[in-house]
């Protein structure tokens, strides 16, 4: 209770500390007032609704794009004579639904601009209403974009729809179609190629300042030839292979329960990475040698398996992977028990109160979010899957859900947003894809040769044989 007492009264020094920065930012760009209490009052709003957010995103981001479009309309206002139709605020809308991936986070952004774009520019109604028309098309144009040239396709959306609804205007209020031309049609069309190279010009440099992750370089992570992956095939290919499906079962299970697909699914090709510091020490990367832990003192083997897991982290901040990545990598076992370890050291020992199960845990977190909560069940379903000696529909199935059953109550899944309605969801995911993944095959039939031998048959046979008895 304290804690969180302490949390909320910091959460409070800092608004306020915001907000009196704000003061000062407007006495001294000489900025009226009204328009810096709109602000406040708009994020307070924000903070009050707690509209659906990526993790790690802060008011104060919203805040910083607001204050980047405010710092256009007077810079345009103050210090030129061009129309108003030049600025681009359609940039800052379409800036933060492809950085936050909230269309309310960018309404709020296109409506506040727009508004006060309006009101600078002698209360003008339609050049407020024609701006946030734009921003509307720029938002929708490159919301969940996967290509930096969609970007460029929204900026013509965004001219072509201002144009369109200055046409309009200009029928219903009769204004010539040559002054039409020269005052605002070309301002339009410059509005929303210029926002298009705003936009994809600053969205690196704002992926660092706000420290997420956006779909285009969640692409860019995804490709075999990141170091990392490349690494992975050749030094540990079962753990390689394994990702590869964790990431399959990830990503479909999330687009079940309306979480982040795509980040999941890079999310669990880089889970493993730490196996890479000692790949040998692996099941799946052992091929038919023994185990190396056979030689070792369960506590030992423990360190080992517990320890791929800073590793990842390391490796991956050498390699600077954004942060939303690391999180699936620290998070993707929790605080779960190595089991087989525990269990071990208790058959090693001959005092059973010397081996404390806390000792043989992973230091999590545990997940915090959906997507990271789903990668840790479809690590652990993968590999339990894979463990059966001859996996058919029911038995997976009976696998799936024991395991995420054992998760929930092990209290793996208390800090994330799954629902059990959403682990209903993910079971029967997992049992579609697994059940197709581990599918029976049939037993191909011996045949006789001219000698009586038998040889087995070819499984992989394109084309029937010439042979009389061996065609199908």
């Amino acid at each position: 209770m304290k804690d969180q007492t302490k949390k909320k009264a910091k959460e409070a020094a800092l608004y306020l500390a915001g907000f009196l920065l704000l003061i000062i930012f407007a006495w001294l760009s000489r900025i009226n007032p009204i328009l810096v209490f709109l602000l406040f009052f708009m994020l307070a709003y924000i903070k009050i609704v707690e509209f659906k957010k990526p993790r790690k995103t802060s008011i104060l981001h919203l805040g910083l794009l607001f204050t980047v479009g405010l710092a256009f309309i007077m810079f345009v206002k103050r210090h030129t004579n061009i129309s108003p139709y030049y600025i681009p605020i359609s940039a800052i809308s379409m800036l933060s639904v492809v950085l936050f991936s909230s269309i309310e986070w960018a309404l709020l952004l296109s409506i506040s601009l727009s508004l006060l774009l309006g009101l600078v520019f002698n209360g003008d109604i339609y050049a407020a209403s024609i701006m946030f028309m734009g921003c509307l098309a720029g938002i929708f144009s490159v919301y969940k974009v996967r290509q930096r040239y969609k970007v460029l396709q929204a900026g013509l959306w965004v001219g072509l729809t201002m144009i369109i609804l200055l046409f309009i205007v200009s029928y219903r209020q009769h204004i010539g179609i040559m002054s039409l031309y020269s005052f605002n049609i070309l301002p339009a069309f410059v509005n929303g190629i210029l926002s298009a190279f705003i936009v994809a010009g600053s969205l690196p440099v704002f992926e660092f300042l706000f420290n997420v992750v956006t779909n285009i370089s969640l692409l860019e992570l995804s490709d075999f030839n990141h170091p990392l992956l490349k690494r992975m095939v050749l030094e540990a290919p079962g753990t390689y292979h394994h990702s590869l499906l964790v990431g399959n079962l990830a990503e479909v299970a999330a687009e079940a329960v309306n979480a982040n697909a795509l980040l999941a699914r890079v999310g669990a090709y880089y889970h493993d990475i730490g196996k890479l510091e000692k790949p040998e020490y692996f099941l799946e990367n052992q091929g038919k040698t023994s185990s190396r832990h056979e030689q070792l003192k369960a506590s030992i083997s423990k360190l080992v398996i517990v320890n791929h897991v800073k590793d990842g982290v390391a490796l991956a901040k050498k390699h600077k992977i954004n942060s939303a990545i690391i999180d699936f990598i620290e998070q993707h076992h929790g605080t779960s028990l190595v089991f087989y370890f525990y269990i071990r050291a208790l058959e090693e020992t001959k005092v059973k109160d010397e081996v404390k199960e806390d000792i043989f845990r992973y230091n999590g977190p545990k997940p915090q979010t959906k997507e990271t909560a789903i990668v840790l069940l479809a690590d652990s379903v993968e590999a339990a899957c894979r463990a059966l000696e001859s996996p058919d529909a029911q038995r997976i199935e009976e696998v799936v859900h024991t395991v995420i059953n054992n998760k929930f109550i092990d209290g793996q899944l208390e800090e994330c947003d799954l629902t059990l309605k959403d682990l209903n969801k993910i079971a029967k995911t997992f049992i579609h894809i697994l059940s197709a993944v581990y599918h029976s095959r049939i037993g191909y039939p011996e045949i006789k040769s001219e000698n009586n031998a038998k040889e087995p048959a070819k499984k992989n046979q394109d084309k029937p044989s010439q042979d009389k008895k061996s065609s199908l």
